[in-house]
């Protein structure tokens, strides 16, 4: 049963959460690293493979990532040879980024990932869907707070 104090770790879900992210993503680490990719460059290569087009409005609006951490994130992929970066024939103000054929060719090299991590989360296919749709249900809560 929890405490009453409403400051203890274990009565914050916050700290869970925090814990749980950051341990997966250093489980991520050196799978990643045989790719030569950062977790966060992982999941925009990861948006480039469904989308293989877009805009950094655009991504960021998906992956909620500011443009501030995004524009040298793109720049590394762009270096890399996964995706390029032009700006548009109809307002220079935006970037059209595209998936390269090297960054689609890279998608065959991570197609293990997802099931590597899920062994080491160890949680059920029931389990996981669960775990998914509330996440995101906290996700969209706190988006509608920060409108």
């Amino acid at each position: 049963m929890l405490q009453q104090d409403p400051l203890r770790l274990e009565n914050q879900l916050c700290f869970p959460l925090y814990l749980c992210s950051k341990e997966i993503i250093r489980k991520y680490t050196p799978i990643l690293e045989k790719l030569n990719l950062t977790y966060t460059q992982y999941i925009v290569m990861m948006y480039f493979w469904e989308k293989e087009k877009s805009n950094v409005k655009e991504i960021s609006k998906t992956l909620l990532l500011d443009s501030s951490t995004l524009t040298p994130l793109l720049k590394k992929l762009e270096k890399k040879g996964y995706i390029t970066r032009v700006r548009s024939s109809i307002d220079e103000r935006n970037l059209e980024i595209e998936i390269t054929k090297e960054g689609k060719n890279l998608k065959n090299k991570a197609l293990s990932i997802p099931e590597q991590i899920g062994k080491c989360i160890d949680i059920t296919e029931d389990e996981a869907k669960a775990l998914y749709s509330l996440l995101y249900k906290i996700l969209i809560n706190v988006e509608k707070e920060n409108k």
